[in-house]
C-alpha cells in the first residue's frame, strides 16, 4: 500500500489495466496548498466519477486490475512529464494555488514522494503481467471556469497519440452506443499523454484515453452506466486486437 497509488484487481498477463492517474482528491494532511477546500470537489482537483467507475470495472471482471493516482492532481499531477510546470500546478483553471509555489528542493521531494513512486509502480506491473491493452480514464468539465461561454457537448472523448489501434476501435463503440463522441476532443492526445505515452506507447501496448463528461457520471446510476459501456467496449477490444 502506497499513498502514491492505489491497486484494484490483480494484474494479468494478456489482460485489462486500467490507470487513473486523477482518481482522488485527497490533500495528505502535512500539506497545505492554500485554497478554498470546496475546491477539492471541483475538476481541477478531481476527475469526478473516475474512481467509482474503475471500481465498478473491477468488480465485475471487465478489468483486471486498476490502478489510481492516491492524491488529488493538484498535489501532483501524474499525467504530465515531471519537469513540466503543470506536475506541481501553480494555477488551474484560473484558481492560485499559493501552497505550490516551492523551491527547488521542496518540489523535488514532491516529486520524490508522489509521481516517481506511481509510474514506477505502473512500470512495474507492466513489466510483471504485460496486458493486452491499457485504458486511461478521465473526465472532463462541461464548461471551464475560464472560458464559461465555451461548452463542451461531447459526451465522451476519445484520445491517442501515435498508436491509434485501440482508440479507432473505442471510436466506433462509443458511437454505436449512440454518444456524441470527441476524436480527440476536448484536448488532443498528440499534446497530451505523458503516462500513456510513456507506459503505452514507449512498450507497443494498445491503449486508448478515455474522457467522460463529468455532468453524466457524478450519480451512481451513471456510473453504472459507464461501466457498463466500458465493458463492452473491453469485450469488443479483446476480440479486434486479437484478429
Amino acid at each position: 500500500m502506497s499513498e502514491a497509488w492505489v491497486d484494484l484487481g490483480a494484474a494479468k498477463a494478456g489482460g485489462v489495466l486500467l490507470i487513473g492517474d486523477h482518481a482522488s482528491n485527497h490533500v495528505p494532511s502535512d500539506i497545505e496548498l492554500g485554497i478554498d477546500p470546496a475546491l477539492l470537489g471541483e475538476h481541477i482537483a478531481v476527475d469526478i466519477g473516475v474512481a467509482e467507475v474503475a471500481a465498478l470495472l473491477v468488480a465485475r471482471g471487465a478489468v483486471d486490475a486498476a490502478i489510481l493516482g492516491g492524491v488529488s492532481r493538484l498535489v501532483v499531477d501524474c499525467n504530465r512529464d515531471e519537469h513540466a510546470p503543470g506536475a506541481v500546478p501553480v494555477a488551474s483553471d484560473g484558481h492560485a494555488i499559493p501552497g505550490n509555489a516551492l523551491s527547488h528542493e521542496a518540489r523535488e521531494a514532491r516529486l520524490d514522494r508522489f509521481f516517481r513512486p506511481y509510474h514506477a509502480h505502473i512500470a512495474e506491473v507492466i513489466a510483471a503481467a504485460r496486458p493486452a491493452f491499457i485504458l486511461s480514464l478521465h473526465s472532463f468539465t462541461p464548461r471551464l471556469a475560464s472560458d464559461p461561454g465555451l461548452a463542451r457537448p461531447w459526451e465522451v472523448g476519445i484520445l491517442y497519440n501515435h498508436d491509434e489501434r485501440l482508440a479507432r476501435i473505442a471510436l466506433e463503440h462509443f458511437a454505436a452506443e449512440g454518444l456524441n463522441v470527441g476524436d480527440q476532443l476536448p484536448y488532443s492526445g498528440k499534446l497530451l499523454n505523458a503516462t500513456m505515452d510513456r507506459h503505452a506507447e514507449a512498450n507497443g501496448i494498445a491503449y486508448v484515453g478515455i474522457e467522460m463528461r463529468q455532468d453524466l457520471v457524478g450519480a451512481p446510476a451513471d456510473q453504472a452506466a459507464w461501466a457498463g459501456r466500458i465493458a463492452r467496449l473491453c469485450d469488443a477490444a479483446m476480440l479486434k486486437l486479437a484478429a
